[in-house]
């Protein structure tokens, strides 16, 4: 039985007694003893190791304060259970040596047993669910097809994705062939997560906003909604296209029970372009949380004030940032929770 199940009664549209509040990312990167483990261990050992995982999942809970925790992985896990080779290296980000180019390299690519190849989130998820005890809800999640091809394609991160963005104009049928695969398997993954101990799902489309409205809908929107209307009988589904407020009117529309939403729309425009019709969730932008803490919790009230408290999740507009301090984050926090007992 969950002791705090703000976030999960946000999601179903149901009256709370406060806005509930988590940060993206908010496992790891800011935190001191993150760092530790970091010195330690390296990335995919501290991903691919249930009891590190777990332990890393649960920090941000004991220390800052949130209502949620979210599983401790990587979206390029989906990529390794396909079959290739990602690195990641300190300072430089992720990098596939091996990329997608042909009809041949994307028939090699697995989709069968996600479960298996990616085991060790589903025992993380299920140690951490354990450990939570019901404090807080448990958040699984992946990422949408269109971001996970542009990593498959272009073999490391860039500003622009040219390089996708050129296997998808030129070579569309390929393209597709690619994101139902990615979708596949995805599906079958967030599934399992649910299975080990998920309460809700989130899945994160970060380079959704390279494309243009009209692409959006073609590489995209399809793909996030297939992955909401399986999950939709599993669990809830947040979607997080970034940098796509464009496509706002047609997702709230979708089987998705949440909307993330970025600090480039406002959001009396963002309930307006969804006929408040569905939970929004953001938008704090992650460079904020480096300013005085009294403007930190200035600006909080602002956010809340003007998305209103039914609803609504309170978060960032992307990843917390590794050079936020500790104590800055849990302002944030706290300036939520203050919120609705203020008001």
């Amino acid at each position: 039985m969950l002791k705090n199940d703000l976030l999960l009664r946000a999601l179903r549209g149901e009256k709370t007694e406060r806005v509930p509040v988590w940060m993206m990312r908010q496992a790891g990167r800011y935190l001191p003893d993150y760092m530790k483990l970091k010195a330690k261990y390296d990335f995919f050992t501290r991903v691919q190791t249930p009891e590190l995982a777990a332990a890393i999942t649960l920090q941000p809970i004991d220390q800052v304060g949130v209502d949620a925790a979210i599983i401790f992985s990587d979206i390029l896990v989906i990529p390794q259970a396909m079959g290739l080779e990602v690195l990641m290296e300190e300072g430089k980000g992720p990098s596939l040596p091996k990329v997608i180019q042909s009809q041949k390299d994307i028939d090699a690519l697995n989709t069968a047993d996600a479960a298996h190849h990616l085991k060790y989130v589903l025992d993380a998820l299920s140690l951490t669910k354990k450990e939570l005890n019901g404090r807080v809800p448990l958040i699984g999640f992946a990422g949408a097809p269109w971001t996970i091809l542009c990593y498959m394609v272009e073999g490391k991160g860039s500003k622009t994705w040219d390089k996708a963005k050129q296997f998808a104009y030129t070579q569309p049928l390929l393209a597709h062939q690619l994101l139902q695969k990615i979708t596949d398997i995805t599906i079958d993954y967030l599934k399992a997560q649910v299975a080990a101990g998920a309460d809700t799902v989130q899945v994160f489309d970060s380079w959704a906003g390279s494309l243009s409205p009209a692409d959006f809908k073609i590489y995209a929107q399809p793909y996030l909604l297939q992955i909401s209307d399986a999950l939709k009988h599993h669990a809830p589904v947040i979607l997080f296209p970034k940098g796509t407020w464009y496509a706002l009117k047609d997702l709230a529309a979708s089987s998705a029970s949440g909307l993330g939403i970025d600090w480039c729309v406002a959001p009396k425009v963002a309930r307006e372009l969804t006929n408040n019709s569905i939970t929004l969730q953001g938008n704090f932008d992650p460079a904020k949380l480096l300013a005085p803490i009294p403007e930190i919790r200035k600006a909080v009230k602002e956010m809340i004030s003007e998305f209103g408290t039914h609803r609504y999740i309170a978060n960032l507009g992307h990843g917390i940032t590794p050079n936020v301090p500790v104590d800055h984050a849990k302002a944030f926090v706290d300036a939520v929770k203050e919120f609705g007992v203020a008001n």
